[in-house]
């Protein structure tokens, strides 16, 4: 191969990422992924509002049951949900920090399993939540505070789940943060978000007050 040529192909392959058809497949997988978390969120809230009209669990009573119109939440926001790698506690089940122990509204303690960081970008700045994990199941937990407690949402935080994904990634969509069941029953026993997932913003998306 000629220097011209090689020339010519190692500018080629500099310039592929500025490629318009690849900017429109990059722009189409994010619109992808917004368009399918929309529609899992609707899935899910048309879900948690049937179970707080028939479920024997609902914290409502059967004549709250009956005027139940469906839950508040926020507006879908594509920017409140993010995808990404979970950066791993690696801990001995022996090390005193493998357990994360809760406070509740009851004042019982409850343990949770410490599973990791998340770190995303929310209006330009960093933020970091810890991530657990219930010891009877591996669906993770991130309980939270922001801004918006004891105002539009529960004073006393809300939770997201969230499901392991291959390469311990994980979507956090805070679209479908959720109040505890104490929020509308204060017989449920819920805990207390740890101080490290306290939050300075307020989170405008979820689950909001129901009355």
């Amino acid at each position: 191969m000629k220097p011209k040529e090689i020339l010519l192909l190692f500018f080629t392959f500099l310039m592929l990422p500025f490629l318009p058809g690849l900017s429109i497949a990059v722009d189409g997988k994010k619109a992808d992924f917004k368009a399918d978390q929309e529609k899992l969120v609707m899935e899910w809230r048309k879900e948690r509002d049937e179970f707080f009209k028939t479920h024997q669990r609902s914290p409502f009573n059967s004549e709250e049951k009956k005027v139940f119109k469906g839950l508040k939440y926020y507006k879908f926001d594509p920017n409140y949900a993010f995808s990404g790698e979970v950066k791993r506690f690696i801990l001995h089940i022996n090390n005193p920090d493998y357990y994360a122990t809760f406070l509740t509204n009851k004042g019982v303690n409850k343990r949770y399993v410490r599973y990791g960081k998340f770190h995303f970008q929310l209006n330009g700045k960093e933020h970091t939540l810890q991530i657990f994990k219930s010891i009877l199941s591996d669906t993770l937990f991130i309980p939270f505070k922001d801004k918006t407690n004891g105002k539009e949402t529960y004073d006393g935080g809300r939770y997201i789940d969230a499901e392991i994904l291959p390469g311990y990634k994980i979507v956090l969509d805070f679209n479908m943060a959720y109040q505890p069941l104490c929020a509308y029953n204060e017989k449920f026993v819920c805990v207390l978000p740890p101080r490290e997932n306290m939050m300075e913003i307020p989170i405008p998306a979820g689950e909001r007050n129901y009355k």
